[in-house]
């Protein structure tokens, strides 16, 4: 994929995650983080609005880890 296939995945990506449940949206956290990550394996610049999604997800994510933990 070139770096413009990632980015218009990342869109659709981003479009998806807007209305999606929260299950949905923790399923696609991976997803969004490996498209950065293929982004930056080609020297692609990552839009701050992608960066800026990932660790939102990312901080669902764990959030979500300790949701369930006993006290």
């Amino acid at each position: 994929m070139t770096a413009n296939d990632l980015i218009l995945e990342a869109e659709r990506l981003e479009r998806t995650l807007a209305g999606a449940p929260r299950e949905a949206r923790l399923e696609m956290q991976p997803k969004v983080s490996m498209l950065i990550d293929d982004l930056r394996a080609q020297g692609a610049k990552i839009p701050s609005k992608l960066r800026r999604l990932d660790a939102m997800l990312c901080d669902e994510a764990i959030e979500a880890r300790f949701d369930n933990m006993p006290i």
